[in-house]
């Protein structure tokens, strides 16, 4: 009889390992995003403050955020195969757990376990990379980061069993997924080439002190702080929208949830777009395009509703000054096409100048970019309580954007100075 695994020393199939780690990506972020919608109904139940409901939303991110480090290093030294597999079954055991919780402690502690599935993107890059030549890893990867748009998948479908059935019936449906995906990727999915190579030579991998190195270079540190933006803001702002849209404008859960699942779609499908993109063009134009689009855009939703009066000649004249629902929304679909285009052009350049060390490097500005998704909720919440103003969120926003684009230019001048002066070019650009 035939063995369902596919055969190891047959010729890799790029196409086949792409396909399978996008799926895997968009049901591991799915449930990474949960608490964006059940999130809402859990603030009710239990009467949690802003900055309660902040944390709740943002510990998964937490989770998935610092653990893709160390998974992106398994990735490189054990392979995507068998890391994948059991960082969708640890996910999955964390998520159908959550169903159960009753007190916001016993939550807290469940949502940790399910942010395991955030980390599931440090492995799908370190996994699919080592597949496609340096030309094409730029929309390989942009490919597999369409998977973000498994936040999308959660605001459509978690509402109507959400109203149906109760937010446990939510987890418990997004768990049995996760196992499906895990078993369906074990079987179908094979080793990369690098770990297929060690296992036909012997050789063996660097020491595990080594994998670090890379990370000393300030520009893994730019790079990082790039990610922060263009993926920690747009899952923050995935899982800010719909309590967002429901205070703001009046929308009740399901039609908020919707917008914010059409919010999520472009900024995750385009992803492969700003791959080829950066492909063609370069990463850095692309990236110079996405810090100044973004910071007009966020600078436009800063804009708090304001109403002035002015003494005229024949009595006070009242101007108001506010963006409407259909402006917000526009604006900010703007704003999440572009964040598309930076993530994956922030992406291209890792396996390009560490190709050696894609699963350390990655690992460290996906986890720098999934912090960014913590921390940002929750100073969204303090901010609310502190200003009382809704759009304080967007004015964080548009400061580091407004950092990440100046430090960007100040290097590139460098660089560019450097590279005129005859001197030796400078490390990794």
């Amino acid at each position: 009889m035939t063995s369902p695994l596919p055969q190891q020393d047959a010729a890799p199939n790029p196409s086949r390992a792409l396909s399978l780690s996008t799926i895997a990506f968009t049901v591991c972020f799915a449930v990474w995003t949960i608490f964006s919608i059940i999130g809402v109904r859990i603030k009710d139940e239990l009467g949690l403050s802003e900055t309660e409901f902040g944390l709740l939303v943002g510990t998964p991110v937490l989770t998935g955020s610092l653990i893709r480090l160390l998974l992106g290093i398994w990735t490189d030294r054990f392979g995507g195969r068998i890391v994948y597999t059991l960082t969708m079954v640890a996910s999955a055991v964390a998520t159908l757990l959550l169903a159960f919780a009753q007190t916001y402690p016993q939550m807290l502690v469940a949502a940790l376990g399910v942010g395991i599935a955030g980390g599931s993107f440090a492995v799908g890059v370190a996994y699919v990379s080592r597949f496609y030549p340096a030309g094409k890893q730029g929309t390989a990867l942009g490919i597999f980061g369409v998977g973000n748009v498994g936040a999308a998948v959660t605001k459509f479908a978690a509402p109507v069993i959400m109203v149906a059935l109760g937010w446990q019936a939510v987890a418990v449906a997004w768990a049995i997924a996760l196992i499906v995906m895990a078993a369906v990727f074990w079987f179908m999915s094979e080793d990369d080439p690098v770990i297929r190579s060690r296992q036909t030579t012997g050789a063996k991998g660097r020491r595990f002190a080594d994998e670090f190195a890379p990370l000393a270079n300030l520009q893994v540190w730019r790079f990082s702080l790039y990610y922060f933006f263009a993926f920690g803001a747009f899952v923050a702002l995935s899982l800010w929208l719909p309590r967002y849209l429901i205070e703001v404008y009046g929308f009740d859960i399901t039609t908020a949830g919707m917008i914010a699942a059409f919010y999520s779609i472009p900024a995750s499908v385009f992803r492969a777009y700003g791959g080829h993109l950066s492909d063609r063009i370069g990463a850095r134009t692309v990236m110079y395009w996405t810090l100044a689009v973004s910071a007009v855009a966020t600078f436009i939703l800063s804009i708090p509703q304001t109403g002035i009066t002015l003494n005229g000649i024949d009595g006070p004249i009242h101007f108001e000054i506010a963006i409407g629902a259909v402006g917000f929304i526009a604006v900010a679909f703007v704003l999440g096409f572009f964040m598309s285009l930076g993530k994956a052009a922030v992406y291209k350049h890792i396996p390009v100048y560490y190709p050696g060390s894609v699963g350390a490097v990655g690992g460290l500005v996906g986890m720098i970019g999934g912090l960014g998704g913590f921390i940002l909720p929750i100073a969204f919440g303090i901010l609310n309580d502190l200003t009382g103003v809704w759009t304080s969120c967007f004015m964080l926003l548009f400061a580091i954007v407004l950092v990440a684009l100046v430090w960007m230019h100040l290097s590139v001048r460098r660089i560019e100075r450097r590279n005129a002066s005859g001197a030796a070019p400078a490390p990794a650009e």
